[in-house]
């Protein structure tokens, strides 16, 4: 059973001891979609001319004490069904793992969570899985796991009896899908283009600021296919997620792109509900999570994020218990400088008060922004900038091969620095400072920048990993002073900051 994105695993047990009423028990803590499968099952025994068993059964779901819910119990009831019914013999179930829902007319159709259940099953030391051929399909990759996929309910029932053979699913080489839209579509906006490449590259959070029709949104939007095609790990990871979501099944070469609109509330971002299910941070894992006019967004939601920016993992306590989901992600956001959106613009003029501009940049808590390593303007370009050509060296094909290449450079070091082969952007500290050396020119250049901001220890590790970055794009090793300013201009202490 799913629980959040991962699975808890269930044994059903039937018998066919007839009850003094003459009705069929059902026990275990179970939902009404749980109880009715056993209607479905039996209809579907009939429609297949299966032999079902005689006398009232009596089925358990252990443990008891935990709520069980879903239509993926549908097939482990019907095999249980048969086996009471001396179809086969109960060993033969014996590191079998099995889900998926039965139609009236015996064909299996998919469950939610079937990766995690997947995923679970070979954890506990299960070898083989029983499921939907759809659901098969996407199990395929696991290693260390036999995949079957059964057709229809008879297909699964004689397959256990020995009685037909299965053929396990193997997973299909995939192909890369080139993005439709491309990098090199955007005139102007160099630095910005930058920045997204620098994000891209390292794994960091950024902010673009601009006017209305500046190329915010279609910067951000964008970023998903300057990112590496995902690894085993990762496509594993993602599509876990989204078949604990009930969501059709992503495409194996890209990373998720989740866009909520500003009226989200917490739960819708970070999941919730009676049985938790996941938020839009959790479907954003291993992708990017693009949040369009930023402090339009209630600050509760905005504020909740902050604990998966910082450990990667969303925490959803409810009375019966605590889940915790995965929630690596990208962010990129976009916002206004105002809220009539035209504050520093070249040609039209602000509408907004200053206590008006206040109160929309107060939306944004100082301990967000801090998180948000880049902080670009998208200025409003000329009409003319607009009529210009393509640059091929803007491409999003020419800068996903640099961004790979840095990606695979700061893997490989910061699996040397000690831990995991992670991107820079989640560089512990003492990973830090051995990635980036102790230059002394570096370190005089970022503490003249913390002294003109005023900015904190947590704004130098920021400086430092953006830094790292820059240096990894240029495929050099080690990092020199211009490196900090750089990524001090990229973080946006150039100018203003955005909290006033």
């Amino acid at each position: 059973m799913v629980v959040g994105v991962d699975a808890e695993p269930i044994t059903v047990e039937a018998t066919a001891r007839s009850a003094s009423d003459g009705t069929p028990r059902i026990l275990g803590l179970v939902d009404a979609a749980v109880r009715e499968a056993y209607h479905r099952v039996l209809n579907a025994f009939f429609c297949l001319a299966l032999p079902t068993p005689r006398g009232v059964t009596t089925v358990n779901f252990a443990p008891a004490s935990m709520r069980k819910s879903g239509s993926g119990f549908d097939l482990p009831l019907a095999l249980a069904l048969a086996g009471a019914g001396g179809m086969f013999a109960p060993s033969r179930t014996l590191g079998l793992c099995a889900c998926g829902e039965v139609s009236l007319r015996g064909q299996l159709l998919p469950a939610r969570g079937a990766v995690s259940i997947a995923l679970m099953a070979r954890a506990r030391g299960l070898h083989t899985l029983l499921c939907s051929t759809v659901d098969a399909s996407r199990c395929a990759g696991i290693d260390g796991l036999r995949v079957l996929g059964a057709e229809t309910l008879a297909d699964a029932i004689y397959w256990v009896a020995g009685r037909r053979e299965l053929d396990p699913v193997t997973a299909h080489p995939s192909v890369r899908v080139p993005s439709t839209i491309d990098l090199s579509d955007i005139r102007g906006h160099e630095t910005p283009k930058r920045a997204l490449c620098v994000a891209a590259a390292g794994g960091h959070n950024v902010l673009f600021v601009g006017p209305p029709g500046s190329g915010k949104s279609a910067l951000c939007r964008r970023l998903p296919g300057l990112l590496p095609t995902p690894s085993h790990g990762e496509r594993l990871a993602i599509l876990q997620v989204h078949a604990a979501a009930g969501l059709p099944e992503p495409l194996a070469t890209t990373r998720p792109l989740r866009a909520p609109h500003h009226t989200s509330s917490s739960a819708s971002l970070l999941g919730g509900g009676a049985e938790v299910r996941p938020g839009e941070a959790t479907l954003a894992h291993c992708g990017v999570l693009f949040l369009d006019e930023l402090p339009e967004f209630r600050r509760d939601a905005l504020e909740a994020l902050r604990q998966p920016l910082e450990d990667g993992i969303v925490t959803v306590g409810r009375a019966r218990g605590t889940v915790t989901m995965p929630a690596a992600f990208m962010l990129v956001a976009a916002m206004n400088p105002c809220p009539c959106g035209f504050y520093g613009h070249p040609s039209r003029p602000c509408t907004c008060t200053p206590s008006a501009i206040h109160r929309y940049r107060s939306r944004l808590s100082g301990p967000l922004l801090d998180r948000l390593d880049l902080q670009v303007e998208v200025p409003a370009l000329d009409p003319s900038v607009l009529r210009g050509p393509r640059e091929p060296r803007d491409s999003t094909a020419e800068w996903s091969l640099r961004i790979e290449r840095a990606r695979t450079r700061q893997l490989e070091r910061n699996a040397r620095c000690g831990g995991k082969a992670i991107v820079n952007a989640h560089l512990a500290d003492n990973q830090l400072e051995r990635a980036c050396g102790n230059d002394a020119e570096v370190e005089d250049a970022i503490e003249r920048v913390l002294r003109l901001t005023r900015a904190g220890g947590r704004a130098r590790v920021r400086l430092l990993r953006v830094a790292r970055t820059l240096a990894d794009l240029d495929d050099r090793q080690d990092l020199r002073p211009e490196d900090a300013l750089e990524a001090a201009a990229l973080r946006g202490f150039a100018r203003a900051p955005m909290s006033v």
